[in-house]
């Protein structure tokens, strides 16, 4: 059966390959030409496809990293110890990949300096600049580990180890910062964002959000490093973070509605509007489908159900990170939708992104030889939660 399967992966390379190519071609003209020469932006529909997809998303399927870190090294919860070098190291791949669009959406990426030299400490967006410059710092310092494992310097790993704690509360600071900003800039366009996803509190949405798609993506990831990788990482471990999984997602769902209804605004979600499915397909996807999965006992504890439910959770994530860059501002988007080029892009970053990690964890100790599979007890499981929470 695996050989059928590894068989039908065959045309991937070639498919990854074509595909790469054609968004290099695709950079390439819109350094030259410009945005407009390849997307459908322009100055009334400034942010689509490559804010929502590949900036957006990408930092808040990243925070399972400082989730786990914060976990293992300063909770001291060190059954989870197989598991985290993975999370630091697809936290490592989401911020990669979240400056890579931010260099190609940018009007002109060759400005981005400004924000060192010039300090507006009034702007959420230099706030985020300066955020995401310091926990990408952290996150290479909390990988290169592996680095100094790998090739034996063991006076590097000493040093590391001395001040690997007060690293990581820094970047698990740092990264809560980063992750609230992101919400942070929607709350200055009021009368632009659709009554449906604006909020004074999106700061507070973003994170919590956040903290579910961190926690689905530790074991969505889990699944593939099962299915490409031959690794399998302990159930018991994936169970327990499905419940900090379903913890988080009840947080979110109960601040999402309590907001609408707060601001007068749950009705629009029963109107007949051309916003109105976008947000249930969001709703469904993000918490009522994985929610269903992740109470139910058979399916919390078989690795398909964990599996469908955090594939769930990074659709809904996905979903709700484009809602708010594109369907929110349909009134003002002058009918706006992405051109094929943008999706060309975001689609090459998501197939480097699957070919960067095979080939670190092919040749770098990112997953230990042997995981014990330890028995993670409900006090445990709680604490996890616990910790989830407290970072």
């Amino acid at each position: 059966m695996l050989n059928r399967f590894k068989g039908l992966l065959k045309p991937w390379p070639v498919i990854t390959a074509v595909v790469v190519g054609m968004a290099v071609a695709i950079a390439i003209q819109r350094y030259i030409h410009g945005l407009g020469s390849v997307t459908n932006l322009s100055d009334s529909s400034a942010w689509g496809l490559w804010i929502g997809m590949d900036v957006l998303s990408g930092i808040a399927l990243a925070a399972g990293g400082f989730i786990m870190a914060s976990s293992v090294y300063v909770f001291g919860l060190k059954k989870f110890k197989p598991i985290v070098r993975m999370s630091i190291l697809t936290a490592f791949m989401g911020y990669l990949f979240f400056v890579a669009g931010l260099l190609v959406e940018l009007g002109r990426p060759w400005n981005i300096w400004h924000c060192i030299v010039y300090w507006n400490v009034h702007s959420p967006l230099f706030w985020k600049a300066w955020c995401v410059m310091v926990y990408s710092t952290v996150l290479v310092l909390e990988f290169s580990q592996v680095i100094f494992e790998k090739f034996g310097w063991k006076r590097l790993e000493d040093i590391f180890h001395r001040v690997s704690v007060p690293l990581i509360v820094v970047g698990a600071i740092v990264a809560t910062l980063d992750q609230s900003l992101v919400g942070t800039l929607f709350t200055v366009m009021p009368s632009k964002l659709d009554a449906l996803w604006y909020s004074p509190i999106l700061p507070v949405l973003f994170f919590s959000s956040c903290i579910a798609a961190g926690l689905a993506m530790i074991i969505f990831e889990s699944a593939l490093s099962k299915r490409f990788l031959n690794h399998e990482t302990p159930l018991p471990l994936l169970v327990s973070v499905s419940k900090g999984l379903t913890i988080a997602l009840g947080i979110f769902a109960i601040l999402r509605f309590a907001d609408l209804a707060t601001r007068g605004a749950l009705p629009l979600a029963f109107t007949s509007r051309y916003e109105t499915p976008f947000f249930w397909l969001e709703i469904v996807l993000f918490f009522i489908l994985p929610f269903i999965l992740l109470i139910n006992k058979k399916t919390r504890t078989s690795p398909r159900g964990l599996f469908f439910a955090s594939l769930s959770v990074v659709f809904g994530l996905l979903m709700h990170r484009l809602n708010v860059v594109t369907t929110g501002f349909a009134q003002v988007n002058a009918g706006y939708s992405p051109s094929w080029q943008e999706f060309v892009i975001s689609t090459a970053f998501v197939m480097v992104g699957f070919v960067l990690v095979g080939m670190v964890v092919r040749y770098l100790p990112v997953i230990p030889e042997e995981a014990p599979a330890p028995a993670v007890s409900d006090e445990e499981a709680e604490e996890y939660v616990r910790v989830a929470w407290s970072v």
